[in-house]
């Protein structure tokens, strides 16, 4: 496995392997992998031939510096992760390397990023959409990988990608859960015990939304009342949204249909933890 630092000598060694008419897949990461990212590994492994992983806790995307402070970075134990997965390549720039002296474009995300995470996390998006067109510049991959767990997340970036003709593939990735139903997240080792206990809530209310469509409800305040109601009921949980929107474009929804989804954020502690679930509206 070979580690890059700068971008041209990472795209040279991607270029190289397309060359070679080997199809390159990246998986970008803030690192403190787990098996979450994994799956996003294993996944590229299958539709490419050569993985870079890419590893970068991006500060443009941190509006609040705490949070950005106690955001764990092992990279040690990462690149052993990423070694034994049969990671390619991986792409660890510093923060220097990323944005040095002088830099000042960025990448506006548009509507998209103006509503559910957006507004509780002023300039995430944008310093999301920035990073990640840079980590594709540096990697020149054909396939880029992403988690449905940051849903949003993933529906700029496909947007971004299409708007901007990066002529990239994006596949997202299913949820990886802890056995208890808590979405793998570097976050959850974060938890107090207490709040580890309390925090799959979240994953029973996505299920309570989901078994609520299967008996046939289709009214969209009723599956955001059932989630709502759940949560509110764990003392540990502080809400801060569920949000029933269409997959495609975000915005809310009165009715459940195919291509309808439910987001979630609440807080345990000072931890702030999202999950989701795209409903069977058929």
């Amino acid at each position: 496995m070979q580690v890059f630092v700068a971008p041209d000598t990472m795209r040279m060694w991607s270029l190289g392997e397309r060359s070679k008419g080997h199809r390159v897949g990246v998986v970008p990461t803030m690192g403190a992998l787990h098996e979450g990212h994994l799956a996003l590994v294993d996944e590229a492994r299958r539709r490419s031939d050569r993985v870079i992983v890419t590893i970068f806790v991006n500060p443009l995307q941190f509006n609040q510096s705490a949070d950005f402070a106690s955001y764990p970075q092992p990279i040690d134990d990462d690149l052993v992760a990423c070694e034994r997965a049969g990671v390619d390549a991986v792409y660890a720039p510093t923060a220097s390397v990323m944005y040095p002296p002088g830099f000042q474009t960025h990448v506006e995300p548009g509507d998209l990023a103006s509503r559910l995470e957006g507004p509780k996390r002023p300039g995430h998006f944008r310093g999301v959409a920035t990073v990640v067109t840079k980590l594709l510049g540096a990697t020149a991959p054909d396939l880029a990988v992403f988690g449905q767990k940051d849903f949003q997340q993933l529906v700029i970036i496909r947007r971004m990608v299409a708007d901007l003709d990066l002529g990239i593939e994006i596949c997202g990735v299913p949820i990886v859960r802890d056995a208890d139903g808590l979405a793998k997240s570097s976050r959850n080792v974060l938890l107090t015990p207490a709040d580890r206990a309390a925090a799959p809530v979240l994953s029973r209310a996505l299920a309570a939304c989901a078994a609520a469509c299967q008996r046939g409800e289709r009214s969209a305040d009723s599956i955001n009342r059932i989630a709502t109601s759940l949560i509110e009921a764990e003392p540990r949980a502080t809400l801060e949204y569920v949000d029933v929107v269409d997959t495609t474009t975000l915005r809310a929804v009165d009715r459940v249909e195919p291509g309808t989804a439910v987001l979630i954020a609440a807080w345990f502690g000072g931890v702030r933890l999202i999950d989701n679930l795209v409903l069977d509206g058929d």
